[in-house]
């Protein structure tokens, strides 16, 4: 592996030959999460593909005229043409794998996949999610001398790196991103001492055995297993939702509700969130329309008594959003009504999707004790039904769900392990 000028581009790149090129950035936590995939990768296939990094930064004429606008970007080259895919952000040794074996003839692909050799890592605990509650769990466990690892398919801070802005964590006057508020939590918790593994694929979780595996070649060994994986809102899957999730479509009332004062407001949904949400908005915004797909709410009566009686709420029964899209700065709702068939435009300054949450178990086989909807029982500990394994943040069976409950969960759960470990 090479590190390459812009000046040297042409020569090196362009030349002939199969070639990978990662534009990387300093500061830049995709790319250090992408760098020692990189580097292995280059062993591996270092023989057949030619492997170079460019410093984007002092790069930008470069990357702009490859259309490259953000770090990490590797690109892949066959004889000086450009094929395969881009790949950017948060990149998985798959993603690399896949792209390079489209490079070279399929024996020598089979030759490598025969020379990769399997590894074994062992730890003390090891933390499944970088959401808040897993991050917290990695400070203490590492300022506690535990060694630790913290695993996630995607990059850290979970659901808190992708809210528009957090006002209610404590220690920061001013409302911060969420990206921001994730990277201080991620940056702690790595310079701590805990290890990172992250936009890993992982499989054949054992919580009894205590062990998985991280990108089908390394298995990881554990005394305690940490979950914390956290839980998904529920999507409507129309066209637009997830492109304007945190840029107009929001999950969260508490976290988003104080940015629609005085604003005009819909929310999606009827059961108790939705309508619990809704009244709670309605402090600020100066209307809130609920669109329901049914001809009555679920919701308590008690709540619906309340979001009946408040003047700022009103509803659009028998109807389903289809689809979503910015006008401007408000937001257009595509709606059509089941009864009817009549579609309409509805439009407002945002939007507020409550139809349900949904724990991230699907990593997990064993046996565990869960609730009626599927989260993770624990007692005041945060150990789960299984020895060994806690769990944590919005994985976790109980009632709120925010960023300091999470955090809160992540400290229980690590001196909990660290005193069983007495080490």
């Amino acid at each position: 592996m090479k590190k390459i000028t812009a000046k040297e581009f042409k020569k090196e790149v362009l030349q002939g030959g199969n070639v990978a090129l990662d534009f990387y950035s300093t500061e830049c936590p995709p790319c250090d999460a992408l760098a020692p995939k990189f580097e292995s990768m280059s062993e591996l296939y270092g023989e057949d593909i030619k492997f170079f990094k460019i410093f984007r930064q002092e790069s930008r004429d470069l990357a702009e005229s490859l259309k490259v606008n953000g770090s990490p970007t590797v690109l892949f080259y066959k004889n000086g043409e450009l094929v395969g895919e881009k790949l950017t952000g948060g990149i998985k040794r798959s993603d690399l794998i896949r792209n390079l074996n489209s490079l070279i003839p399929e024996e020598r692909v089979e030759e490598i996949q025969k020379s990769i050799k399997p590894q074994v890592s062992e730890y003390d605990t090891l933390i499944i999610g970088g959401g808040p509650g897993g991050l917290t769990a990695g400070l203490y466990l590492c300022q506690a001398k535990i060694n630790a690892v913290l695993v996630d398919t995607m990059l850290p801070g979970g659901q808190v790196s992708t809210t528009h802005k957090v006002s209610n964590y404590p220690g920061f006057v001013d409302p911060q991103p969420g990206f921001m508020l994730a990277h201080y939590m991620s940056e702690q918790t790595k310079l701590c001492g805990t290890k990172y593994k992250v936009a890993v694929d992982v499989t054949n979780v054992d919580l009894v055995n205590k062990t998985i595996v991280v990108d089908a070649y390394e298995t990881i060994k554990a005394k305690k297993i940490i979950l914390a994986t956290g839980a998904s809102p529920r999507y409507l899957d129309v066209p637009g939702e997830k492109e304007l999730k945190g840029n107009g479509i929001s999950y969260c009332a508490t976290c988003d509700a104080k940015y629609f004062h005085d604003k005009e407001v819909i929310v999606v949904g009827g059961g108790n969130s939705a309508i619990e949400e809704a009244e709670f908005i309605s402090k600020f915004a100066e209307s809130v329309t609920i669109i329901h797909q049914f001809d009555h709410l679920q919701a308590n009566k008690e709540a619906q008594e309340k979001a009946f009686s408040n003047p700022r709420i009103k509803f659009i029964f028998d109807t389903e959003p289809r689809g979503f899209e910015k006008n401007g700065n408000r937001i257009r709702v595509s709606t059509e009504n089941l009864k009817t068939g009549e579609k309409t435009i509805q439009e407002a300054d945002g939007a507020f999707i409550f139809v349900g949450m949904k724990p991230n178990t699907d990593l997990i086989q064993d046996e565990i004790e869960k609730d009626q909807w599927g989260y993770i029982k624990t007692n005041e500990d945060m150990m789960t039904s299984i020895e060994g394994v806690y769990a944590v943040g919005d994985l976790r069976s109980k009632k709120y769900r925010q960023i300091t409950t999470a955090v809160a969960d992540g400290t229980i759960a690590a001196i909990s392990a660290t005193r069983e470990l007495d080490i």
